[in-house]
């Protein structure tokens, strides 16, 4: 096949993808208006992704090859997703806030929120490691639940990325408290071993689902058990609505560090739960049904178990 030859002269690779000696023009898209940038073919920069038969993949549409900004072929969507602010086209949000995605007092006012919470869940879980010895297992459960859920990153069609918590298992089991410090110790993990999350944020996410999220499921929980309601209800309810809890305070967290500019922090809160609300929902149902299932084989197998947890709570 042979190659495309573009306005200027120049010859880029060929639409099969095969590389040449040649150089070529890439347009940069918005971000770099009508400059180009010398290449050797085979060699995308930066927003472009693939070349396709035909064309550059970009955010909208396709661009045949050698296309600049400003040609009738030339898309005019946006280039990939990046984290902006609400409203913006290049908006991508996570359950997780990402590393660098807060402000530096927004970061530092969540850190400073969350640490008094952290502190009392870490003294809780050495007394009941003291007291109970045979608890260590299922508080290593617990946890664990926790990490592999939350690590579970899907995609939206809105663009967003939403994921379980897993921390309704551990509230109903040890309480809000407890499951404070596990989920301390889970996002940190996760932003040093997965990049989930960030340490900047670190405070912003323990707040959102170590904190929010055990504390609405456990209040939850006491209620309806206090209304003599089916205990699988009451674990279904404490797990989804601690879930839900989170995605909420991780909306108002980024509308209040992105407020919209024509409707400010309670259109921003919107658009936010918006984005989450498609997976998140049915996340929530689902972590609530499989929560269900796991306290029920507990009470059937480790019937001892939970009558000591019962005690501790």
């Amino acid at each position: 096949m042979r190659p495309r030859r573009t306005k200027a002269g120049t010859a880029p690779a060929t639409v099969s993808g095969e590389r040449s000696s040649q150089t070529c023009h890439w347009p940069l898209g918005r971000e770099g208006g009508k400059r180009a940038q010398t290449r050797k073919s085979g060699d995308l920069p930066f927003p472009i992704r693939a070349i396709l038969p035909g064309g550059v993949s970009r955010g909208r549409g396709t661009s045949p090859v050698g296309a600049r900004e400003g040609d009738p072929s030339f898309p005019a969507g946006p280039s990939p997703s990046i984290p902006t602010s609400p409203g913006s086209s290049r908006e991508k949000s996570f359950m997780h806030i990402m590393e660098g995605y807060l402000p530096p007092l927004h970061a530092a006012a969540w850190t400073a929120a969350a640490a008094p919470f952290v502190i009392a869940g870490g003294l809780k879980v050495v007394r009941v490691v003291r007291d109970h010895p045979e608890s260590r297992l299922l508080l290593a459960a617990s946890g664990a639940f926790t990490f592999v859920l939350s690590a579970l990153k899907m995609p939206s069609v809105t663009g967003s990325c939403s994921h379980p918590t897993g921390a309704g298992l551990g509230t109903v089991l040890f309480g809000p408290a407890v499951m404070t410090f596990l989920c301390s110790i889970v996002l940190l993990f996760q932003a040093l071993l997965l990049a989930h999350g960030g340490l900047t944020t670190l405070g912003a996410n323990i707040f959102s689902m170590g904190i929010a999220g055990p504390w609405v499921g456990w209040l939850v929980w006491k209620g309806l058990r206090g209304l003599n309601a089916p205990s699988e209800l009451a674990v279904f309810a404490a797990a989804a609505l601690a879930d839900l809890a989170t995605y909420c305070v991780t909306s108002v967290q980024l509308a209040l560090a992105f407020p919209d500019p024509a409707s400010g922090f309670a259109g921003a809160a919107v658009k936010f739960l918006g984005v989450f609300a498609v997976t998140q929902v049915p996340l929530a149902l689902v972590e609530g049904l499989l929560t269900v299932a796991i306290m029920n084989r507990l009470a059937r197998y480790s019937t001892e178990d939970l009558r000591t947890l019962a005690r501790i709570r």
